[in-house]
């Protein structure tokens, strides 16, 4: 079921609504046109929206994948506790076959299914109430990261600046404020001069649907570039700070993000701009020792020769390769800006350390 709204700022991109028994999400494939909000019911609704990102970006994903399993839980009330068990693990497996190179999408799943562990003396209604109240507190938790993420990153930063992000990783990629605008949102409620520089992000265009299109309904100022333009906006002394996002972090500090932030982060090197990435430590998985170890995803050739296109633009049968994401070496990573703090080289023992707190 869908609803029409008209200013995204009135909704969060995800939340469970509880009394209908579904997880609501901002229909992101229909952004910049349409605000849309979905109500999802089934697993598999919930599936098909992370897989189509319909609902992205990882905070976004784990907080969704947490609410979608506790409404599997909630199906699966009635059973005994060992079917209980074995349908939400198989519910988890299931959501977490969406999507592969986000680490929070198997964090959170992680979680909640440790959380069932955690009261499995309960009874079963019990242990979904307490599931339901795991999946909020992710929820809760998210904002929480994202506001402190936004607090360090503004120590980063300076009034007049421009600033370059790619993809997105705005509030459409969490709950609210998002990981690597946040300094940005509250730089700019603080009355902060900013000049924020957004690269269309093909394929799927995220940073000129959604980026541009959520910054600029929230009144920053916005300028829209392709990909290949930021080389030249760097070398002309229009951008003085890089801030992405990420889906995971590896161990070493490698960082898999949307594919062509390694680019930029090989442009921001050479002109000696520092190159920031916004992560909640969620996004931090040492089991990863590195980025060799992070399985890519592959899409489809279609988001490259036909999506955007009234007729196709490439060549009828043509070879594609479509990898979602690239991996950006630890070694033009200026800084991690977690809700911890600012992490800085060497990035193992300086991770190791804030997740030990």
């Amino acid at each position: 079921m869908s609803a029409p709204a008209t200013n995204l700022a009135q909704f969060d991109t995800v939340r469970l609504d509880r009394p209908a028994g579904a997880l609501v999400i901002i229909d992101q494939t229909l952004l910049p046109t349409q605000i849309s909000l979905l109500h999802l019911k089934t697993q598999a609704e919930i599936w098909e929206a992370i897989k189509t990102l319909r609902v992205r970006g990882a905070p976004a994903i784990g907080v969704a994948a947490a609410g979608g399993l506790y409404l599997a839980a909630r199906e699966l009330a009635d059973l005994a506790y060992p079917d209980f068990r074995a349908g939400v693990e198989k519910a988890k497996d299931y959501l977490d076959s969406s999507r592969p190179t986000a680490v929070n999408l198997s964090w959170a799943l992680r979680r909640m299914l440790r959380c069932l562990d955690q009261h499995a003396a309960l009874p079963v209604p019990q242990i979904v109430e307490s599931l339901y109240q795991e999946a909020e507190a992710i929820r809760t938790e998210d904002i929480q990261a994202c506001r402190a993420i936004g607090e360090h990153g503004l120590t980063l930063i300076q009034d007049n600046w421009g600033i370059l992000t790619h993809c997105n990783a705005g509030r459409l990629a969490a709950v609210r404020y998002g990981t690597a605008t946040a300094p940005l949102y509250l730089g700019h409620e603080r009355g902060m001069r900013l000049h924020v520089f957004v690269d269309e992000t093909r394929p799927l265009l995220q940073g000129a649907r959604l980026t541009a299109f959520e910054l600029s309904q929230a009144g920053l100022d916005v300028t829209l570039i392709c990909d290949n333009m930021a080389a030249w906006n760097m070398k002309n002394g229009r951008i003085q700070a890089v801030f992405v996002g990420c889906d995971r972090v590896a161990a070493n500090g490698d960082v898999a993000n949307k594919i062509g932030t390694l680019s930029v982060a090989l442009c921001a090197h050479h002109y000696g701009i520092p190159f920031y990435v916004a992560a909640p430590t969620s996004t931090i998985d040492l089991a990863t020792p590195d980025g060799g170890s992070i399985r890519i995803e592959e899409r489809q050739g279609v988001e490259i020769t036909d999506l955007w296109y009234r007729q196709p633009m490439a060549p009828a049968g043509i070879k594609t390769s479509n990898p979602a994401f690239d991996v950006t070496d630890q070694g033009l990573v200026t800084a991690f800006v977690t809700e911890k703090g600012v992490v800085r080289p060497p990035f193992q023992p300086a991770f190791r350390e804030i997740l030990s707190v």
